[in-house]
């Protein structure tokens, strides 16, 4: 066979990755495009669930409870009073801007009350 030296090397690479991806290559890399079917979860879970030893789920909620640090009375005063000073700048930014808005409502239609009465002590004269 005389093949050129670029489809020799071609040739070489595509075996040498063939014998490196294994079987189901190409069902695996489909499956992982279209989703595992539930089936498969199904049977992965299953199979998980039969490497563990029993009272596993006990074991892990029991480090859990080890390693779970309760909250200080301090520390919890110490939020709450910073949950309080976040409400009342909350509130006393709110009633800031309430304000302005009320004042410059109030403002406009004052002066078109002096705009109207000046134009009626206009008309007078």
């Amino acid at each position: 066979m005389n093949r050129k030296p670029e489809q020799e090397a071609w040739s070489r690479l595509y075996a040498h990755a063939a014998a490196r991806l294994g079987g189901g290559f190409a069902e695996r890399v489909l499956r992982s495009a279209h989703g595992t079917p539930p089936r498969a979860w199904h049977w992965l879970r299953d199979a998980a669930a039969d490497c563990l030893r029993p009272g596993f789920a006990d074991r892990v909620l029991a480090a859990a409870w080890d390693r779970l640090e309760i909250p200080s009375y301090g520390s919890q005063l110490a939020l709450s009073a910073l949950a309080a000073a976040a409400c009342l700048a909350a509130v006393i930014l709110f009633h800031d801007y309430e304000l302005a808005a009320a004042d410059a409502r109030n403002l406009a239609e004052w002066s078109q009350i002096v705009a109207a009465a000046q134009g009626l002590g206009m008309g007078a004269r």
